[in-house]
C-alpha cells in the first residue's frame, strides 16, 4: 500500500503551471536588464533581445524535452563554482585584500546603514518597518521554485527526497545567507550610483557582485561577472519554460486541460503545451513599452504571490493530510517520508507564507525625500494572482471533479497498488 503525495499536483496544479509561465517572461526580462549593462535600452531596444533569447530557449525545448533539463544541471554546477568564488573574492575585500586595499568590514552596516540617511526623522522606526516589509516580495522571489525538491523521479523516493531537501536547505543557509553577509559587507545601501558614478544604464543593470567589483577598484571581472549571470538567466529561463510545458502536458493526461496539449512529437516533445507557454512568454515584450525595470517588478511580483499560493495550497494539503492520517490511526512508520518539524512546522510556515502575502502591499509604496507615494500597477500585480487563483480552484473543485467536503475519518489515504512511487510522499 501506498500513500498519497498531497502537494502541488493536488493543491492546484494550474496556478503552479501559471507560475511557471510567468517566470519565464519574468527570466527574459531580466536578460535584456543584464544586456543593457553594455548597450543602453536607448540604443537597442529591448524587444530585440526578448527575441533572440526567446527564439534560442523555445528552439532547445523543441530539440527534445529533456535537453532543458540537462544544461540547467551543467549550469548550476558551473553556478556553484562561480559562487564559491565569489563568496572567497568578497572575503578577501572585506578584508582589505583588493585593489584599493581598504578594509571596509562591518563599515557599511552603520554608513549609510541598511536605509540610507535620509530615513532618519521623526517616524523612522515605523517607515523602517514599511520599507522592510517591502523588501518582502523580491526576498520570498529569490525562494519561490524550491517546492521542486518534493517532486522525485527515483526509484527509491525516500532516500532521493531526503537528499534533495537537504541539499536545499544547505544551498540557503551557504550559498544565499553567507552570500547576502558578504554583500552587505562590501556594497554600500547607495552602492549603485557609487560605483558607476551614475549612469543610467549601470544603475539599472548591474547586479550587487559586478558593483562590488567596481568599487573595490578589479577591472575586466565585472564584465565577466555579468556575462556569467547572464548565462544563467537564459538557462533559468530556458528550464521554467520546460516545467511550464511539462506541467501543461501532466494537466492534459490528468483530464484537467484540453486532450490535445498533450500531443507529442517524435522526440517526446509536447508540442502544443509548448506552443502554449511560448505565447505567455511574449509578456515579456511590455518591454518595448516600458521601463524593463519596472516591467521585472511587476513580473517579480506576480510570481511571488502565485508562490506564495502554491505553497499555502501545499501547506493546508498537508495539514489535512496530518488530521485525517491521525484519524485513521496510520503510523509514522507508514509514510515513506515525513516533514522534520510535523505538523507544527507546517502551521508555522502558513503563518508565515500568509504574513509575507499580506506585506507585500509595501512593495506599492515608495518613499522619496520622506513622503510615500502609492504605485497602483505594483498592487495590481501583487494580487492579481489571489482571483485568478480563487476562479481555477473553485471552478476545478465544482465544474470537473464536483468534489464535497470530507472529514478527516472518510478520507480516501490509499491510492491503488499500481500508483507510482515517486507519488508516495509526504512532503511540505
Amino acid at each position: 500500500m501506498e500513500l498519497h503525495r498531497p502537494g502541488i499536483g493536488y493543491s492546484c496544479p494550474h496556478s503552479f503551471w501559471l507560475k511557471y509561465a510567468l517566470v519565464t517572461p519574468n527570466q527574459l526580462t531580466a536578460a535584456a536588464l543584464v544586456v543593457s549593462y553594455w548597450v543602453d535600452a536607448e540604443r537597442v531596444n529591448p524587444g530585440a533581445w526578448i527575441t533572440i533569447f526567446l527564439s534560442v530557449i523555445v528552439t532547445l525545448n523543441c530539440i527534445s524535452h529533456k535537453f532543458p533539463s540537462r544544461i540547467e544541471f551543467y549550469v548550476s554546477s558551473f553556478k556553484l563554482v562561480i559562487m564559491l568564488g565569489l563568496m572567497i573574492l568578497s572575503t578577501v575585500i572585506a578584508l582589505g585584500g583588493g585593489p584599493d586595499h581598504d578594509r571596509r568590514g562591518f563599515r557599511y552596516w552603520s554608513d549609510p546603514g541598511a536605509f540610507g540617511a535620509h530615513h532618519h526623522h521623526a517616524h523612522g522606526l515605523l517607515e523602517k518597518f514599511y520599507i522592510t516589509c517591502s523588501t518582502m516580495s523580491s526576498a520570498t522571489f529569490a525562494y519561490i521554485g524550491s517546492e521542486r525538491s518534493g517532486i522525485c523521479h527515483f526509484p527509491n523516493v525516500q532516500k532521493a527526497t531526503s537528499r534533495a531537501i537537504k541539499n536545499t536547505f544547505y544551498r540557503i543557509m551557504v550559498f544565499h545567507l553567507l552570500a547576502i553577509t558578504l554583500l552587505g559587507m562590501i556594497v554600500p545601501q547607495d552602492s549603485v550610483s557609487v560605483a558607476f558614478n551614475s549612469e543610467a544604464n549601470h544603475e539599472a543593470a548591474a547586479s550587487a557582485f559586478v558593483a562590488a567589483l567596481y568599487l573595490a577598484g578589479i577591472s575586466v571581472l565585472p564584465d565577466l561577472l555579468n556575462a556569467c549571470i547572464l548565462l544563467f538567466v537564459l538557462s533559468i529561463a530556458d528550464y521554467d519554460l520546460y516545467l511550464a510545458t511539462k506541467a501543461m502536458c501532466d494537466l492534459s493526461l490528468k483530464h484537467r486541460a484540453p486532450a490535445f496539449l498533450s500531443r507529442t512529437t517524435s522526440r517526446g516533445v509536447p508540442i502544443y503545451s509548448l506552443g502554449v507557454c511560448s505565447s505567455m512568454a511574449t509578456l515579456a515584450y511590455l518591454n518595448v513599452c516600458q521601463d524593463s525595470t519596472v516591467v521585472f517588478g511587476y513580473f517579480v511580483d506576480m510570481v511571488t504571490m502565485l508562490g506564495l499560493l502554491t505553497w499555502i495550497s501545499i501547506l493546508i494539503t498537508h495539514v489535512s493530510f496530518v488530521r485525517a492520517r491521525r484519524a485513521q490511526g496510520i503510523p509514522d512508520k507508514a509514510l515513506a517520508f515525513r516533514a522534520r518539524f510535523g505538523l507544527p512546522g507546517t502551521c508555522l510556515a502558513l503563518v508565515l507564507c500568509l504574513f509575507i502575502a499580506v506585506t507585500i502591499v509595501f512593495d506599492s509604496f515608495s518613499y522619496e525625500a520622506g513622503t510615500r507615494k502609492f504605485d497602483a500597477g505594483s498592487f495590481i500585480a501583487s494580487y492579481i494572482s489571489i482571483p485568478f487563483y480563487i476562479i481555477l480552484l473553485i471552478g476545478y473543485k465544482l465544474a470537473v471533479v464536483n468534489s464535497k467536503r470530507v472529514l478527516p475519518m472518510e478520507a480516501d489515504l490509499w491510492t491503488d497498488k499500481n500508483a507510482p512511487e515517486h507519488e508516495s510522499v509526504e512532503g511540505n
